[in-house]
């Protein structure tokens, strides 16, 4: 146990030293790959678990070009980069005991957040020296679900003897954005499947605590959206502009005046607003970055339906072209009781207080496509959450974790592949 905790905690500085934003972790899973091979998972990589027509906000062709220039450079493996190269970075491993039994499939995510690190001293990263090596950050954890994968795929080697059925582990890109589980979903990665199981640390939950089922995320809808005008002189000829920027800005206003809805809880923000090229320019061009969220897919519906409609009236009014792109996009779920029951009983006998189900909002999560699908076809799907004690909130340049939550991942999920492959 004490060698299983010390490569956990070895794979989570090692991953947290070197983020990689959705869609270029190459790096992360190559390393993946390879420690998956060799304890004798079979693989699928890149294209063969990803649909590329899916692939919603997926870097250009110049950026991702860059990186693996960057992943080749800083200890990407080899023998697996041509499979990862262009992007499609998600890996399905697959044990198949050769025994009748289920199908289980366990989903953790891998990539970073574009947050400069915290350099502070006292920040736990720069005293041990695994702070991040880039601009960007693992500010929320996904360091150590990728560990938690990598030591569920230890101990399921070491015990196969115990397990019957199969057993799949998913490594997800591009969550942040809610991006990449679309993709996953659409080339057949859970089509197989009977349980599913999504795994998150942190989120509120308490040191030494576990929630078998949180159903507190949002759908939501991330959005690009473009405004074409005509620039032109603003001191000699005005009239001849047609301005880009107020387009963008009384869109800005009105999306934040949409009628919130009496069926739930709805959410629209507009995270970035970029426009102009010069003070004596009429603005041609404007960009927002905006995103709705509902307590339910139709609620979504409603918040992105209002904010389309915004978006084309501003256009219209300052006469602008427009266009909207969609990047992103996560629907409601709801987890199984019958399968939160059996993770609930295995927290509880790993020494976890464990709780079966929460409500308590904890954003959006495009883990809900794996669950939404394996529910469609008569399976059973839920999103545990593994707490631990947090420097920060998510999202924050400070974030780090209690590394003990990390074998306490592991065991409880590994438990519960004991039972759920022997019901």
């Amino acid at each position: 146990m004490n060698e299983l905790e010390n490569r956990l905690i070895e794979w989570r500085r090692d991953f947290h030293k070197h983020p990689e934003l959705g869609f270029l972790e190459m790096r992360t899973s190559t390393i993946v790959a390879n420690e998956l091979e060799t304890l004798g998972f079979d693989l699928e990589i890149g294209r063969e678990v990803m649909s590329p027509g899916h692939c919603m906000g997926k870097p250009d062709d110049d950026v991702t070009k860059a990186h693996e220039k960057w992943a080749r450079e800083n200890g990407a493996v080899e023998k697996y980069m041509d499979r990862v190269s262009e992007g499609y970075t998600g890996i399905v491993a697959t044990w198949d005991t050769g025994r009748p039994g289920p199908a289980i499939a366990y989903r953790v995510d891998m990539d970073a957040l574009p947050i400069y690190e915290s350099e502070d001293e006292s920040h736990v990263p720069v005293q041990s020296g695994f702070r991040s090596l880039n601009t960007e950050m693992h500010a929320c954890g996904h360091d150590a679900h990728t560990s938690i994968g990598l030591g569920l795929a230890v101990k399921i080697a070491e015990n196969r003897d115990r397990l019957n059925g199969k057993v799949k582990l998913i490594f997800q890109p591009a969550e942040e954005g809610a991006r990449g589980a679309i993709s996953m979903v659409e080339a057949g990665a859970v089509d197989d499947v009977d349980c599913f199981i999504a795994t998150h640390i942190g989120i509120g939950v308490e040191q030494d605590h576990f929630v078998a089922s949180n159903n507190g995320f949002l759908a939501t809808s991330k959005m690009d959206v473009r405004f074409k005008g005509v620039s032109s002189h603003a001191g000699g000829k005005p009239e001849e502009g047609k301005n880009a920027m107020l387009a963008a800005a009384n869109a800005v206003i009105n999306l934040n005046a949409i009628p919130r809805h009496s069926g739930g809880m709805t959410r629209i923000n507009v995270g970035e607003l970029h426009a102009g090229s010069g003070r004596n320019v009429i603005a041609d061009e404007a960009k927002l970055m905006i995103e709705t969220r509902g307590e339910t897919s139709g609620l979504n519906d409603y918040m992105k339906t209002c904010a389309e409609c915004v978006i084309e009236g501003a256009a219209r009014m300052y006469q602008v072209d427009y266009e909207i792109e969609l990047v992103g996009e996560g629907i409601s779920a709801k987890g199984s009781t019958e399968l939160a029951e059996i993770l609930h009983g295995c927290a509880k006998e790993n020494g976890l207080t464990s709780m079966v189900l929460s409500d308590e909002s904890a954003g959006s999560e495009d883990a809900t496509f794996f669950m939404d699908a394996v529910q469609k076809q008569d399976g059973y799907a839920t999103y545990c959450v593994i707490g631990t004690d947090l420097a920060a909130g998510h999202h924050n340049e400070r974030f780090d974790v209690n590394e003990k939550s990390l074998l306490q991942g592991v065991e409880t999920l590994f438990a519960s592949a004991v039972k759920l492959t022997n019901k």
